[in-house]
């Protein structure tokens, strides 16, 4: 089964989160696919990447790029997984029927939004019910992340 990791954002944005999460991803080597709610979504989030710390490089493309296959992130809108990733980012309560194809999930939501809460509780007892190995984080104070729960205890986000 895949491990799927809930990342609730409490305290920085997904912009100041996203890219912390994906170095972490690529440090540990992984291909990871990000899939957002719209392809103008994907397009906002690859000028973030490209920008968002000038002394660091994340090397990611979009559809409009082509050749997904030579990015070790894909942002797009579209399920498919085009550049073969073992890490599939949920954003925007996006979701897959099929987790199979991916070693490990990380669904970020939103917690200043409530309905990205219950929709984020929502695919907690889907993937629980399905017999997923699920971890809870909150993000702390600082911008990091602790776990809170995982799939064995009573705790949903």
């Amino acid at each position: 089964m895949t491990d799927v990791g809930f990342y609730h954002l409490q305290r920085t944005p997904l912009e100041r989160a996203l890219p912390k999460l994906l170095e972490k991803a690529l440090e540990r080597g992984m291909r990871a696919l990000v899939l957002t709610e719209s392809a103008e979504r994907a397009d906002h989030l690859n000028d973030l990447l490209w920008t968002y710390d000038p002394a660091s490089f994340l090397p990611h493309g979009v559809e409009r790029n082509g050749t997904p296959e030579r990015q070790p992130i894909w942002l797009t809108d579209s399920e498919a997984n085009a550049n073969q990733a073992n890490l599939l980012v949920l954003l925007d309560s996006r979701d897959v029927a099929d987790l199979t194809a991916y070693e490990r999930v990380i669904d970020i939501f939103d917690g200043q939004n409530d309905l990205a809460v219950s929709s984020a509780r929502s695919r907690w007892k889907e993937r629980k019910d399905a017999g997923h190995p699920l971890t809870y984080w909150q993000q702390t104070d600082r911008g990091g992340w602790e776990k809170k729960a995982e799939a064995n205890t009573e705790t949903a986000p």
